[in-house]
């Protein structure tokens, strides 16, 4: 059965779409290298002036974002009816924000950390790459392929 001409496309997002969905939720995966492998956690985050602020505590994100490395973030949802996903992934530079103005800001904004412990440092993911994409929910009847009856012995 092709159903290749009825099935819905992704669709592309948008910059300013990209963005408003980035605002629309706070947690989001953050991908890198460290050493010969690649590290991915989930983090929560605030979008701030064009950038995302992430506050973590010691340890390789920290690293990573003191070595100025190329990160990945990537947020996902749906929509109400949890019948529309989309996907936003930002790819740029992290760097640790040190300005006490700037911490305060992320403080107030709502950036707080979800596990206890100390996560007293701040993340600064400027974008150099921001992409989205959006597209209806497929029943599992579209990818899932029907059992076959199992033989009698």
């Amino acid at each position: 059965m092709d159903t290749a001409a009825t099935e819905p496309e992704t669709e592309t997002l948008g910059l300013h779409e990209c963005w408003k969905h980035l605002r629309s939720t706070s947690l989001c995966r953050i991908a890198f290298t460290h050493g010969d492998t690649v590290e991915i956690f989930p983090v929560n985050y605030v979008p701030s002036n064009g950038t995302l602020l992430v506050r973590t505590g010691g340890g390789p994100k920290l690293e990573a974002a003191a070595g100025r490395q190329v990160v990945s973030l990537e947020a996902d949802g749906l929509n109400q009816y949890g019948t529309i996903a989309w996907s936003v992934v930002v790819k740029g530079h992290a760097a640790v924000v040190d300005d006490t103005e700037e911490i305060q800001d992320a403080a107030e904004a709502g950036l707080s950390p979800w596990q206890a412990g100390a996560k007293n440092s701040l993340i600064r993911v400027t974008p150099e790459e921001v992409t989205g994409r959006r597209f209806v929910i497929a029943p599992p009847t579209h990818w899932w392929a029907p059992l076959e009856p199992a033989e009698k012995a």
